[in-house]
């Protein structure tokens, strides 16, 4: 297999560097694809990856693991992407339709959605709200909640129920 070959040889410097780009570009772009589904931003993911890579090269001490290193490099490059992200702060679920977000959509649907989450009971609306809204993990919520991470993922589970429920009578 070539990169097996090329890799046992790479001495873990960044002098060396450019011939694991050579080799685990076109990889490394795919799996960026698959992350993003978006080509620019695969892009942006691959170039910062291999900035680190290029920083930490010298951490690299098994050569035949070279490209999971990277692959694992560009994951968590990804992962960052999620946590320099800022949602804009907003009324979630405003009693009225006015408000001072500039992305809040105003459709029919996205009212009727709002309203039923509205109608939830708080049990349910709150983990729903920070999952999906805040982004917060399952355990995170429980944290917060002072639940169990089995008793949040139930919450949720059943606010997604009732969901579809009103939903689906709303076409």
């Amino acid at each position: 297999m070539r990169s097996t070959a090329v890799a046992e040889t790479l001495p873990g410097t960044p002098a060396e560097f450019e011939p694991l780009v050579e080799l685990y570009q076109r990889d490394l772009y795919s799996y960026a694809l698959r992350l993003s589904g978006n080509s620019h931003t695969a892009e942006d993911l691959v170039q910062e990856s291999l900035a680190r890579a290029w920083r930490s090269i010298g951490q690299l001490k098994n050569r035949r693991a070279a490209k999971g290193w990277l692959y694992t490099i560009l994951r968590r490059e990804n992962a960052r992407r999620f946590e320099r992200y800022q949602p804009v702060q907003c009324d979630v679920v405003p009693e009225d339709i006015g408000t001072e977000c500039k992305d809040y959509d105003t459709s029919t649907e996205a009212f009727v959605l709002r309203r039923a989450i509205r109608e939830l009971p708080a049990e349910y609306r709150e983990p729903l709200i920070l999952q999906v809204i805040h982004g917060y993990s399952q355990q995170e919520i429980a944290d917060r909640l002072g639940l169990t991470s089995a008793g949040v993922g139930t919450r949720l589970f059943r606010a997604r129920q009732k969901l579809r429920a009103v939903l689906g009578e709303h076409g």
